[in-house]
């Protein structure tokens, strides 16, 4: 005859957030994985790969972050079928374009992007709809860099899951997305950052 598990003995399906050891896991790995998109010998490759800016640059991460944010607002606004009117607009890639995809302020994208002009991986012209726009674009540097980024990242996510079935791979990339979607729609928590954290631990 089958014995009926206590209720102390089963888990509970919905531990408060700061109970929950399922969460915690979650935050411990998240907190690890952003050192995948920052090794310094996967920085350095890159940069043996490809040529140095003017004055011999050397390649941050920031420079990476910038390419790929202006790569991805390209191919978005390439693949948006447009009216006429409204494809040069649409084309367009801008600062404040940047600043939306990496989730920073517009003076500090406008810093960054700065910087990977000086390193030769941007191109800025003007706007042919505003006069006071610049429209971003990647050089054959930058387009470089991100290929051969690219294919450092991903050469480097193959070794990392050695062992892992097919089916693994597609479940967890599906999961992964999911919650990477999840998180680009929701606001933040704590809007005001840190100190609103150490706000409230000071107030125990």
């Amino acid at each position: 005859m089958a014995t009926e598990t206590s209720a102390t003995e089963r888990p509970p399906e919905h531990l408060p957030p700061d109970t929950d050891p399922v969460l915690a896991e979650i935050g411990v790995a998240l907190f690890h994985l952003r050192r995948v998109w920052a090794k310094p010998d996967l920085m350095k490759r890159i940069r043996a790969q490809t040529s140095g800016g003017p004055g011999g640059r050397p390649l941050q991460i920031s420079n990476l972050m910038v390419v790929n944010a202006i790569a991805a607002l390209t191919a978005e606004a390439d693949e948006r079928e447009q009216p006429d009117d409204a494809e040069d607009r649409a084309s367009e890639v801008t600062v404040g374009a940047v600043a939306e995809r990496l989730e920073v302020d517009p003076s500090t994208a406008s810093r960054l992007v700065g910087h990977a002009i000086d390193a030769g991986l941007v191109s800025r012209r003007p706007s042919p709809v505003d006069a006071r726009r610049a429209n971003l674009g990647l050089t054959p540097a930058g387009r470089r860099v991100k290929q051969v980024s690219e294919r450092f990242r991903r050469a480097y996510l193959d070794e990392l899951m050695t062992g892992w079935s097919a089916g693994e791979r597609a479940e967890f990339a599906r999961l992964l997305t999911r919650f990477a979607d999840a998180a680009a729609v929701r606001a933040p928590m704590y809007p005001d950052g840190v100190d609103r954290i150490f706000e409230e631990a000071g107030a125990e």
